[in-house]
């Protein structure tokens, strides 16, 4: 539309004709985000007539007018509508159409108009007139009248509309914003922490369901047309634990207080523990029958699992944060509070778990997993630059669920301190494999993973897999800071390993075995030794190395017999000096080995035919070889064992699986030994006090020397 056109519009605007007025403000909203021609529709008057119609209109022209009023604001004009004595009625009437109107289109321009007035910064209008209210406290006032509000604009949150949906989230997260920068010290620009007014504002949503609204959302179908309000509110979330953190725990403080005591009053303080303390409190009397004071137990709360009887001084890491979500747990949880209690009662003070302190430890864990200090719009911008099959890993529903998180973990900590024993020297360390389950299992989460899920996965873990993950973790972290000694050392522990194995695998053969022995086809009529004795039924033969190693017994037998041949019994051997290679179908898998007589692994020893010619052959592929011995393992272990110990023996590289996964098997737990042998500061620190210095030449001369 062109800016001559503008008076025109205006008339038709004041018309008393309603479809005049709805032409005419439906060609106004598409006119006006152009700031050319809204600064001549202002100048010339135009926000009066706009306001008049929001007042007034109804149906599909104060939807339009609505509109055209939001898209004003986007362009950062029209603030004047809300200057003078008459701008409470107008954002009055706004809050009345978010509560008591039932028509979408109403309800997405009311709801966007109100988050642009949340959202605007102060300021002061021109003329020396009274400052023009922004952000919440605009709303106030219109919120007395119509206290549903907040409850309506998050029921708006399962709308089938996205538009009304995203604009319902997008200004919960403008009034949270602003209730959150309403605390901050004008004078340096930080957070004074002693403003109650914001958590309690918080409280009063999530007591509406928020947080269950936004979860659902954020694991629904409907994620791509709302990504930035979700991002924006999962963002928001990890500032209020900021804020949450850094308000610091004082007994001074009602809430503080309060919270404290209810922790001590949920422990049952007045129960008869078996650790021979008794009562927690108790009133004495004076000779005359009367109560006069109570003792007070010197562990009122060390027995809660603080280090101290100051519990508030404790919190000083994880701040008011650790004491709602420790506060939180036993009031869910608080008939299991009083059994962790009791049963750590039972126990010497060394070996109970500190539940208390592993509450905070757990909090932190949650906290610094979820990067709860980074910058708030960081997701944001992550997901505009990220590419669409990465996008939906950014969101990260059980966030939102911190409270069930927290409670999880916790039970995961006691369950692990139970079943490894730990003592309270090792708290440190059961805390460590705590943030390796967390970030396996909520790291690790689909965003669709429901809490519940969640919740029995960090409970249910395999602690034998987490262990696992500890040292494969602990071994990438000595990569990163010592990987040139660390491959030094592999290759140091792969040599030892090769050794062990070798030996091992010798042993076998001086050990001996028997092995079966495939009688002949029907129609061999081989004269060989061999072949007459398998006719003439000698179905065993066994096997064994000689004391040196350098001779391999053997003879068949027709019967396995019960004790095992001596040495001196086998009357044929093989010179292994004479042996030329070994081959076998050993480490092939077995439906694919080759079948002879009833055994299909066979392992075949080699010779020359001609033993000299060999050793004056200058290429020795060309030289004949010959089978000098063929044995038939029983099992493939056995297999594995023998044809690995031949090739050990003539100085070749095994080749069995079996073998193979003994040697990583060795080499990974001499790692693991050496590993868990290094104290984890002593990695990161520097050299002990006094290491390098440069001793002084006083009274030195130039006659010296060297001991090596």
């Amino acid at each position: 539309m062109d800016q001559a056109d503008i008076p025109a519009l205006l008339s038709r605007l004041a018309s008393d004709e309603d479809a005049a007025r709805k032409m005419a403000v439906f060609k106004l909203q598409s006119s006006i985000n152009d700031p050319s021609f809204a600064d001549v529709f202002i100048s010339s008057g135009g926000l009066i007539v706009l306001r008049r119609l929001i007042m007034s209109a109804g149906g599909n022209t104060l939807a339009y007018s609505l509109q055209s009023l939001s898209r004003l604001l986007e362009v950062d004009m029209g603030w004047d509508i809300f200057e003078g004595p008459t701008a409470p009625d107008l954002v009055e009437h706004v809050v009345e159409l978010v509560v008591t109107n039932p028509l979408v289109n109403i309800l997405r321009g009311a709801m966007s108009i109100l988050v642009a007035l949340v959202s605007h910064s102060q300021s002061t209008s021109s003329g020396g007139r009274a400052p023009v209210t922004f952000g919440f406290r605009a709303l106030k006032p219109a919120v007395a009248v119509y206290p549903q509000f907040f409850e309506l604009v998050i029921q708006q949150l399962q709308s089938a509309d996205h538009a009304l949906c995203a604009n319902a989230l997008m200004l919960i997260n403008a009034l949270i914003r602003d209730a959150i920068s309403s605390e901050t010290n004008s004078e340096n620009g930080k957070s004074t922490g002693s403003g109650e007014e914001w958590p309690k504002f918080i409280r009063r949503l999530q007591d509406l369901g928020l947080i269950k609204a936004v979860y659902n959302l954020m694991q629904s179908s409907a994620l791509q047309d709302l990504a930035h309000p979700l991002l924006e509110f999962q963002s928001l979330t990890k500032v209020l634990l900021q804020r949450w953190r850094q308000v610091q725990v004082d007994v001074e403080r009602p809430e503080h207080r309060r919270a404290l005591k209810g922790l001590h009053l949920a422990s049952a303080p007045n129960r008869d523990h078996v650790n021979g303390i008794g009562k927690i409190e108790e009133l004495q009397q004076d000779a005359a029958g009367k109560r006069t004071s109570r003792r007070h137990n010197p562990e009122k709360w060390r027995r809660l699992g603080f280090e101290t009887e100051s519990p508030a001084t404790e919190f000083g890491a994880a701040g008011f944060l650790g004491l709602m979500d420790l506060a939180d747990f036993v009031r869910k949880n608080e008939d299991g509070f009083q059994k962790i209690l009791l049963e750590q009662s039972t126990k010497p003070l060394h070996e109970r778990c500190p539940v208390a302190r592993s509450s905070l430890a757990v909090t932190l864990i949650l906290y610094e997993h979820f990067d709860c200090d980074k910058s708030e719009m960081e997701d944001l911008r992550g997901y505009q630059l990220s590419e669409a099959k990465h996008q939906d890993k950014l969101f990260r529903p059980l966030l939102l669920q911190w409270s069930r998180l927290h409670t999880g973990g916790l039970n995961a900590f006691f369950k692990i301190w139970k079943s490894t024993g730990a003592e309270q020297d090792d708290f440190e360390k059961v805390s460590e494999l705590v943030r390796i389950l967390v970030d396996q299992v909520v790291g690790q989460a689909s965003r669709s993973k429901d809490i519940a899920e969640a919740e029995e996965d960090l409970v249910e873990y395999e602690f034998g897999r987490l262990r696992e993950l500890q040292m494969e973790l602990l071994e990438l972290s000595f990569e990163d800071q010592w990987g040139q000694h660390l491959y030094k050392v592999r290759e140091s522990l792969n040599q030892e390993a090769l050794t062990f194995i070798k030996e091992q695998r010798v042993r076998c053969l001086l050990e001996g075995s028997w092995f079966a022995k495939p009688a002949p086809r029907k129609n061999s009529e081989s004269n060989n030794l061999a072949a007459r004795r398998a006719a003439n039924g000698t179905l065993w033969r066994y096997a064994k190395l000689s004391h040196n190693r350098r001779f391999l017994h053997y003879a068949d037998f027709a019967m396995r017999t019960t004790h095992d041949p001596s040495l001196e019994s086998l009357s044929e051997k093989v010179d292994l000096r004479e042996v030329s290679s070994v081959a076998s179908n050993v480490s092939a898998p077995a439906n694919e080995a080759t079948t002879d007589a009833n055994n299909s692994t066979k392992i075949t020893i080699y010779g020359y035919a001609d033993p000299e010619e060999a050793q004056k052959a200058k290429d020795l592929d060309n030289i004949k070889e010959v089978p000098l011995l063929t044995l038939h393992p029983l099992n493939h272990s056995l297999a594995s064992e023998w044809l690995d110990g031949f090739l050990m023996l003539l100085g070749q590289a095994p080749i069995t699986a079996d073998t193979q996964k003994l040697i990583k098997l060795v080499r990974d737990y001499g790692m693991k030994i050496r590993l868990l042998n290094v104290r984890m500061e002593a990695t990161y620190a520097g050299p002990p006090e006094g290491a390098g210095a440069v001793p002084s030449r006083e009274e030195l001369n130039d006659d010296y020397w060297y001991e090596i």
